[in-house]
């Protein structure tokens, strides 16, 4: 990546690299919704031996790709989180129907 030279150039930057994040988590929003499908107790969808293995592989590849391993923890952690509680409610809705 080329260094940026204005922080107007920064700012476009990062607006591009959030409207592809969201992009991203919108589909990865629909796998865990998904997911909740496939699981049968509140349990499974906590998963927390998954959470600690995607937590081990984002912040090895975080460390391969010069990203700060703890940013990036921090950020997978809070992500699990609300996918977890969004999937938990899934499930409950799923389980109703």
């Amino acid at each position: 990546m080329k260094p940026c030279e204005s922080l107007d150039e920064v700012r476009a930057g990062i607006d591009r690299i959030d409207s592809e994040l969201v992009q991203l988590l919108a589909e990865r929003g629909e796998l865990v919704r998904q997911a909740a499908h496939f699981k049968r107790s509140a349990d499974e969808v906590r998963a927390p031996k998954r959470v600690e293995a995607v937590i081990q592989k984002v912040t090895g590849l975080a460390t391969e790709l010069g990203a700060c391993p703890v940013v990036i923890e921090r950020v997978y952690r809070a992500m699990i989180a609300a996918f977890i509680d969004a999937e938990l409610n899934e499930h409950e809705n799923t389980e109703k129907s």
